[in-house]
């Protein structure tokens, strides 16, 4: 299984450190005091490190450098945000999120490429859908017949530039709308997928699978596609 760092041993990241571990995942808990950490139960399997969150030497000690995923979601905006860029510039770890009290600074982090979530949004779920790869995360809405999904995924690099309607009729789902740079928006004709964004998508469950694995794996959409279609435009 995958390994997790989390930084902050609050009631987030000790709730976050212990649904991983649960999970089976390795998770490393990094906090100036883990003494002071409370809520994980006795049978938490994963490593508690002491240290500042964006510190390189805590940060090697809870295992970065082998890490999927990191979630910096301490009381403090700065310290989070350095870890996540530390985690994502310096270690290049796939999935990164950091917890951001101020819902401006939040959007402004999102544009250089850091998920953040605003502390009036904040719950362990939102950092779980954002911190592990697409496919993992639990479906955010389930219609009343059971049948249909709308899930949070975050398509592999080799979908972006790609229309959305390309995308929607390869993977065979709907996109219900986006979240791009913080915000969301729906789709619009023409639009392309950026990198950054999250697809909010809708599709029956029995192609959840499909539809999980599709987007996590290289774009099967033909090169050129685009282009031709503009061309008989």
């Amino acid at each position: 299984m995958a390994h997790y760092v989390i930084v902050g041993g609050g009631r987030v990241g000790t709730r976050l450190a212990a649904a991983l571990d649960a999970a089976g995942h390795g998770v490393a808990l990094v906090d100036r005091d883990p003494r002071t950490v409370e809520g994980l139960a006795p049978g938490f399997s994963g490593e508690l490190v002491a240290g500042v969150g964006f510190d390189r030497s805590a940060l090697l000690a809870a295992g970065i450098d082998r890490a999927q995923g990191l979630a910096a979601v301490t009381a403090d905006d700065n310290t989070n945000i350095i870890a996540a860029r530390v985690a994502r510039e310096t270690f290049h770890v796939d999935h990164v999120v950091a917890r951001i009290y101020d819902a401006d600074r939040a959007r402004l982090y999102q544009r250089l490429g850091i998920p953040t979530v605003a502390s009036i949004q904040w719950t362990a779920d939102q950092v779980l859908h954002r911190l592990l790869p697409a496919g993992t995360a639990d479906a955010e809405h389930r219609d009343a017949s059971g049948r249909l999904l709308v899930t949070e995924l975050v398509p592999h690099s080799s979908w972006w530039g790609r229309r959305l309607t390309d995308v929607e009729s390869t993977v065979g789902m709907r996109i219900a709308y986006l979240t791009r740079l913080g915000d969301g928006q729906l789709p619009r004709p023409g639009d392309r997928l950026q990198e950054g964004d999250v697809l909010h998508a809708v599709y029956p469950v029995d192609r959840r699978d499909r539809v999980e694995a599709a987007l996590q794996g290289e774009a099967r959409v033909p090169d050129g596609t685009d282009e031709d279609e503009e061309g008989r435009a």
